[in-house]
């Protein structure tokens, strides 16, 4: 990975899961980032209206992490989807449309810290974090959900890869960006 470990260092992190031994290990692995942790949505959401975070970690099941995503987007906070039982291109698509810069396995948490550290960084230098995940877990995508598992939803695939730079999820995270947003764009 071209992004040292130490990128993700005193970054103000929420972690959100309702299965605690995951909280545990991402605080683990986050060890020199300042985590905060959520065990359900409505302790999530206070968190995320009450506080601010340079990342947000939320899995899909069992805390409502799609509505997590909105709420994180709408205060401006970049968001990385976590999941295990929810991997499939339905919620990859729905992570991509609703604003998330990445969406991640929970096979993938041994690697956490380096793959947070490149997707935070290309997130900030306004590079497509989703190109970057897309080289580097495309052949498992294909492996989970089916060498043609793109054709299904060709249009909206299509129109992804035209431009990684200007997807759905960015316009919608842009809107609410008031850097952006008072510039008149």
């Amino acid at each position: 990975m071209a992004e040292p470990k130490s990128y993700l260092k005193k970054k103000h992190i929420l972690a959100v899961d309702d299965e605690e031994d995951i909280l545990e290990t991402i605080e683990d692995i986050l060890e020199d980032s300042l985590v905060d942790s959520a065990r359900d949505y409505k302790s999530a959401s206070r968190k995320i209206k009450e506080n601010r975070y340079d990342l947000a970690i939320l899995d899909i099941m069992g805390v409502d992490g799609l509505k997590l995503l909105e709420e994180a987007v709408d205060r401006g906070i970049p968001a990385v989807m976590l999941t295990a039982h929810a991997i499939n291109p339905e919620t990859l698509m729905s992570s991509i449309q609703k604003g998330a810069i990445a969406y991640l396995p929970k096979e993938k948490l041994p690697e956490l810290e380096d793959l947070l550290g490149r997707i935070l960084s290309d997130h900030e230098k306004g590079e497509p974090p989703w190109k970057f995940l897309f080289e580097l877990l495309g052949d498992y995508f294909d492996q989970r959900f089916g060498p043609d598992w793109k054709e299904k939803n060709k249009g909206f695939w299509s129109e992804f890869s035209r431009d990684y730079y200007v997807s759905r999820g960015i316009r919608e995270r842009l809107m609410h960006d008031n850097k952006v947003r008072d510039k008149g764009f």
